[in-house]
């Protein structure tokens, strides 16, 4: 299972919200600027995430985008599934009924069952709290991100 960059690019992107003050929208040209994406890639990747209910948009010489919740009530899956629909590492695990015809012969379901829950899990025990602490512990004093470091927020 691979996710896309939109997906990696959204998790950075709400790290970013996180970090700032909850009542102060942040411009999406900021996070490109720290986060060195494209702003044009920011632009169509904010868009499910509005959708979904996860930002919020304010506009305006002071607007931007800022988060509709608090960042401890985010998970990572929430943010994932939102970008990318169904995580299953299986087409027939997609929706919450099984309808292959071979879901009663086929021995390796409880294989991918297992698998799918364990990816769930994870997923939902990662909160956009613990995101955005990830991405504290690397900015340097003025803010900004170093251009060398390991990091999962780093651009991959």
């Amino acid at each position: 299972m691979k996710f896309s960059t939109r997906s990696r690019y959204a998790l950075r992107l709400m790290a970013e919200l996180a970090c700032c003050a909850p009542d102060k929208p942040l411009p999406l040209k900021e996070i490109s600027e720290r986060q060195q994406l494209s702003l044009k890639y920011l632009e169509q990747i904010v868009t499910p995430l509005a959708r979904a209910g996860l930002v919020k948009s304010e506009r305006g010489s002071q607007g931007g985008y800022r988060l509709v919740k608090p960042a401890a009530e985010y998970t990572a899956g929430e943010i994932l599934r939102a970008m990318e629909g169904s995580v299953a590492p299986i087409p027939c695990l997609e929706s919450e009924v099984n309808e292959c015809p071979l879901c009663g012969q086929c021995f390796t379901l409880p294989f991918w069952t297992g698998l799918d829950e364990v990816i769930n899990q994870y997923m939902d025990s990662v909160t956009l709290a613990d995101l955005a602490h990830s991405l504290r512990n690397i900015q340097d004093p003025d803010g900004q991100n170093p251009t060398t470091g390991g990091s999962a927020l780093k651009n991959n």
